[in-house]
């Protein structure tokens, strides 16, 4: 079986969650005897060539329908439905939150992908995009695919319920790569005890409301990330703000990254939305405690293992980060990442979803 992964042109440039869900399912989909090719939205693809084509981020339709329309082949979708919404309409300032008053969420991310087009010659693939509006070419992305294959149960009911989809899907599991969890044995002291928070660095992700709660306390802080090119103005503000404890880090290895959790004792995402965070789940199964919001689908993921704070309320971050901090860890959240959440696992359950697909 031969397949073309299919995602988003700033993949590589701006890498994200997306980017580590598109390499490590196809790595260990190689392993499993799949032929993968991963593409960008931009590439001249020959379709011809692939028994299948696998898209990611249903939220860009304006990137998929082009290859959709041109290709003819059966597909499927990575679904990643993110939602943008109590960010917006809680934590924006300036122009968009002005915008958000005015206009619908898939308006806005409809405006957002002409201006992707205009300023950076991102191509909207197909004028079937601008005819219909974003959530007319959502829903028919979702309805000509062979299979959907949300991260989590939560994830595919939200998208069922905003657009009203009832459509054949396969929940695939967001995961952490045990390889390199398996052989990291020794720990930095460089880190030992910290806390930790992992991801892009912009307002969604809510650094700068972490930044706010721990300042100047007990805590060694490093916050790892950088930000996409939209959000240089939000990593400075979060670099004029902190005070000494905290501390920014810009690019570890693999390997030194996973030293970096099983030395800090908790790592925390408090983002206006996350539908699993990545790294709380490699955190998790290195010995950190996880402290998270409910915003999204991460209850599905970590259901009473995890500490949940308010993105918007400074002293619930810095209460859960206390409480997080103050408790052991629990060896039976470990064993069930390790059994439900791994790369592997992710790769398997994709490839159920292909065998469905061609046995049809």
């Amino acid at each position: 079986m031969k397949v073309a992964f299919i995602s988003r042109a700033t993949l590589y440039t701006t890498p994200g969650g997306d980017t580590k869900q598109v390499d490590m399912t196809a790595k260990y989909l190689r392993q499993l005897g799949v032929d993968v090719d991963v593409c960008l939205t931009s590439d001249d693809i020959d379709y011809q060539q692939y028994d299948l084509l696998h898209f990611f981020n249903i939220i860009r339709p304006a990137d998929i329908l082009g290859h959709i329309e041109k290709a003819k082949k059966p597909y499927v979708v990575s679904t990643i439905f993110l939602d943008y919404g109590s960010f917006e309409k809680q934590a924006r300032k300036g122009l968009m939150k002005w915008m958000n008053m005015l206009f619908s969420e898939d308006t806005i991310e409809y405006i957002k992908a002409v201006a992707r087009w205009v300023k950076n010659g991102e191509k909207i693939g197909s004028a079937n995009y601008l005819k219909w509006g974003h959530a007319k070419s959502i829903k028919h992305v979702a309805a000509n695919s062979e299979i959907l294959l949300p991260n989590s149960e939560s994830e595919y009911r939200r998208l069922s319920n905003k657009y009203h989809i009832e459509h054949a899907y396969h929940v695939v599991p967001n995961g952490i790569d045990d390889s390199v969890a398996n052989i990291v044995s020794s720990k930095n002291d460089k880190y030992k005890d910290a806390i930790l928070c992992v991801a892009r660095i912009e307002g969604r992700k809510n650094q700068l409301n972490l930044i706010r709660a721990l300042n100047n306390t007990k805590y060694k802080v490093f916050i790892h990330g950088k930000p996409s090119p939209n959000n240089i103005g939000y990593y400075e503000q979060c670099k004029k703000e902190a005070a000494d404890n905290i501390h920014f880090t810009t690019w570890l290895t693999e390997e030194e990254l996973y030293q970096m959790y099983y030395s800090a004792k908790v790592h925390i995402l408090p983002s206006y939305f996350e539908t699993t965070g990545l790294s709380s789940l490699e955190a998790a199964v290195m010995g950190c405690n996880i402290v998270v919001t409910d915003k999204g689908d991460t209850k599905d993921y970590f259901k009473d293992d995890a500490w949940y704070c308010e993105p918007d309320d400074t002293a619930s971050i810095k209460d859960a980060i206390d409480k997080a901090f103050d408790a052991p860890y629990n060896e039976q959240f470990r064993e069930r990442i390790l059994k439900n959440y791994t790369w592997l696992r992710a790769a398997e359950e994709t490839l159920a979803a292909y065998k469905q697909v061609i046995e049809k």
